[in-house]
C-alpha cells in the first residue's frame, strides 16, 4: 500500500517581479490544486522589493489561500531569501524552490517531487542528455556557465552537471540538518546548499528537466560572476582547516562584497 502523499512547500524568491510573477503564481496554483493530492503551500519570499510584487501576490492569494508572502524590506539576496524561506521546512515533508520567471513549468517541478522517494534532494539539470532547453541562453552566458561549472567541480568534486538550475526539491529533514550551515546570500547559494547536503551524507539526485529561458533576467553577467566566484571560494574555505586562520581577512571580504553591491554572507556556527 502506498503511503500518504507528502506535504509540499514551494518557495519562490522574488526581487521586483511585479511585471511577470502573476501568471507564474496562477499557473502553479492551478496546476497543484488540480494535480497534487497532498497539502501544498506556495510562499513568495520578497527580497527588498520596491515595486508592487507584494500586491500581486496578495491578489492571487485572495483566490488561492495556499499562496502567501514572506516579506523582507531590506535586500537580502536570492540566497538570503531562500535561507529565510527554508526556515519553514519543518512544517512540511518536502520543500522545493523555483525561479520567479517561470523557467520551470509546474509539471516539471512535479516530476522532481515524484522522484523524492529515490533521494534526499532532487535537482533539475539543463545539461543532461535528455534535458530540453527552450529559447537557449546567449553564447556568452552559456560560456560563463560552463566555466563556473568547471570551477565548482574543481573545488568541490560533487559531480553535479548543473548546480544552478533553479528547480530543486528536498526532504525537510535534510534541510533541518544543514540549515545552520547555509550562509551564502547571493546566487551562489545553490553551491552552499548542495555541498552542505553532500557533506552531511544526504543523497542528491540530478535528473533531466525542461527549461525555458526567460527574458528580463536580473543577472548582470560580470558583477554576478565575480560575486559567485568569491562566494564559492568562501564556501570551499569554510570547509578548509585554514579557515580560522583567515579571520583577520574578514573586513577585506566584507569590503569586496560591498564593492560588488552583493549581499554579505551570513555568519554561522563552526563548519560541520
Amino acid at each position: 500500500m502506498p503511503g500518504p502523499i507528502p506535504s509540499l512547500l514551494l518557495l519562490i524568491p522574488a526581487y521586483n517581479e511585479e511585471q511577470r510573477i502573476e501568471p507564474v503564481l496562477r499557473e502553479y496554483a492551478s496546476y497543484f490544486s488540480s494535480h497534487y493530492e497532498g497539502r501544498f503551500n506556495l510562499v513568495v519570499v520578497l527580497n527588498g522589493c520596491v515595486d508592487d510584487t507584494l500586491g500581486v501576490v496578495r491578489k492571487v492569494a485572495q483566490e488561492h489561500p495556499f499562496v502567501s508572502a514572506l516579506e523582507f524590506p531590506e535586500a537580502i539576496g536570492k540566497g538570503g531569501a531562500l535561507i529565510e524561506g527554508l526556515k519553514l521546512a519543518p512544517l512540511h515533508d518536502l520543500v522545493g524552490y523555483v525561479d520567479a520567471d517561470g523557467a520551470t513549468a509546474p509539471k516539471d517541478l512535479h516530476d522532481l517531487v515524484r522522484r523524492c522517494d529515490e533521494a534526499d534532494c532532487v535537482i533539475g539539470s539543463r545539461w543532461m542528455e535528455s534535458s530540453v532547453v527552450r529559447q537557449a541562453q546567449s553564447g556568452q552566458r552559456r560560456f560563463a556557465s560552463r566555466v563556473f561549472h568547471a570551477i565548482v567541480q574543481l573545488l568541490f568534486g560533487m559531480g553535479i552537471r548543473d548546480t544552478q538550475c533553479g528547480a530543486k526539491v528536498m526532504r525537510s529533514t535534510a534541510i533541518e540538518k544543514v540549515h545552520d550551515y547555509l550562509r551564502i546570500a547571493d546566487m551562489a547559494f545553490d553551491i552552499n546548499l548542495l555541498f552542505a547536503l553532500h557533506r552531511a551524507g544526504f543523497r542528491i539526485l540530478e535528473v533531466p528537466t525542461v527549461w525555458t529561458d526567460k527574458l528580463g533576467s536580473k543577472v548582470v553577467l560580470g558583477k554576478t560572476s565575480l560575486t559567485m566566484l568569491l562566494s564559492v571560494i568562501r564556501v570551499r574555505l569554510i570547509y578548509s582547516p585554514f579557515y580560522r586562520l583567515l579571520r583577520p581577512l574578514r573586513p577585506l571580504e566584507s569590503w569586496l562584497y560591498r564593492k560588488l553591491r552583493a549581499p554579505l554572507p551570513r555568519r554561522g556556527p563552526p563548519r560541520p
